[in-house]
């Protein structure tokens, strides 16, 4: 039996002082996963409840979807998917409680979800000790890969640098930096900082709030004195809500200071308000918006499964497109066995509503187009930068000189 207690009070800790995780190499431990009958169980583990649920049901919803679709072309290797569902519960300890439930009493060949950085941190070493897999769809703050994880959402270089740089041909010559005080936005700003230094932008000021914090008034008013070109937000959770009703009370706007966030998609959008946020912008991989055969189709079927109101967003497409790369993986291995899936995993693709995606059988992440969007009246995201092809995954962000030093 895991140590879960043990594990994730380990994880707490480094994820507190915002350290790295090392590589620490695979497990040779065996996974229980049943494959002798005409089903094989896979895990779902997203926040059903708590502060995080306004953006991971949604991402349980593509999920699920995704596992109807396979289901309905007959399965994975030839086996039917038969779902098991934990709420995360917006508790780091209560993912690495439940990753440990799925592996070790579920039996599960994979699983799918987490979504705050603290919450992949407190897993991180249940997958790693079970020698387990899991796929985690939404874009984090880099400085991490591990033998267990599958990073499907971006790194820093496919979202965070790519807005640093669109805000710098904008003409942005200083920033302030609003977060929830946890692993990724610290990490986020640490590197933002560091870009900051080597591009010549002063940052004004640097606040955060903790998770589910409601109460803006005092750092909007800070954000507000402090004149920034832009604001850089790494808020997540429901937090958007009350820190962007104030900055519209406030009188702030998107044309005379912008905010751009990195947590806010479509989804979060109605839950927020659109009039707090038309104009504002964002930093994605994929937008409904996006005009391509595969996208509408995923489109369609998300609406036609869940009500023509719902939209879709970048970490539902993410996890959407984890399920397929997973199932692809199995089917090169032959194997649903974890290590055997994860030693398949480099080079295989899918046709993703974003754009065809590869596996980097090194790190375990994927190759993403960086989009810069702005929020409409429609409450949908519209492109206004796009990076020129897909960017190779460099969560060490070994390839920018300004970021040496920033690993370890």
């Amino acid at each position: 039996m895991l140590k879960l207690g043990a594990l994730a009070a380990a994880a707490l800790l480094a994820s507190a002082c915002g350290a790295k995780v090392a590589d620490s190499g695979a497990s040779t431990a065996k996974s229980c996963v049943d494959t002798s009958g005409a089903s094989v169980k896979i895990g779902f583990l997203n926040s059903l409840s708590g502060t995080m649920a306004i953006s991971e049901k949604t991402v349980f919803d593509s999920l699920s979807l995704a596992a109807e679709q396979i289901n309905a072309a007959g399965g994975v290797a030839g086996k039917q998917l038969t779902v098991v569902s934990e709420d995360g519960a917006s508790e780091p300890t209560v993912f690495a409680e439940k990753a440990g439930k799925l592996i070790s009493s579920d039996c599960v060949a994979a699983v799918f979800g987490g979504w705050t950085s603290s919450s992949r941190k407190a897993m991180l070493p249940v997958f790693e000790g079970a020698n387990a897999l899991l796929f985690y769809p939404v874009q984090y703050e880099g400085l991490e890969s591990s033998p267990n994880i599958f990073y499907t959402g971006a790194t820093t270089n496919q979202q965070i640098v790519p807005a640093l740089d669109y805000l710098k041909e904008q003409g942005a010559k200083s920033l302030f930096l609003v977060g929830s005080d946890y692993v990724f936005p610290r990490t986020a700003n640490k590197i933002i900082q560091a870009y900051a230094k080597a591009n010549g932008i002063e940052v004004k000021g640097e606040e955060y709030a903790p998770l589910g914090h409601t109460d803006f008034a005092t750092i909007v008013n800070k954000v507000k004195a402090a004149g920034a070109d832009a604001v850089f937000n790494t808020l997540n959770g429901d937090s958007n809500v009350a820190f962007f009703k104030e900055y519209r009370n406030a009188g702030l706007t998107a044309a005379a200071m912008p905010v751009l966030s990195v947590s806010i998609a479509e989804e979060e959008v109605g839950g927020i308000g659109v009039d707090n946020l038309v104009g504002q912008l964002t930093a994605w991989n994929y937008h409904q918006t996006l005009d391509t055969p595969a996208n509408k189709e995923f489109v369609a079927a998300f609406k036609g499964k869940y009500g023509a109101e719902r939209v879709t967003s970048d970490p539902m497409e993410a996890a959407y497109t984890s399920l397929f790369l997973w199932k692809a993986m199995v089917e090169k291995a032959g194997s649903f066995q974890p290590a055997d899936v994860a030693k398949a995993s480099g080079g295989v693709s899918f046709a993703a509503p974003e754009g065809t995606v590869t596996v980097n059988g090194e790190n375990h992440h994927i190759a993403k187009t960086a989009i810069v969007g702005a929020i409409a009246e429609d409450g949908l995201i519209y492109p206004k930068w796009t990076s020129d092809g897909p960017i190779e995954p460099d969560p060490y962000l070994k390839g920018y000189p300004w970021a040496s030093g920033l690993s370890s």
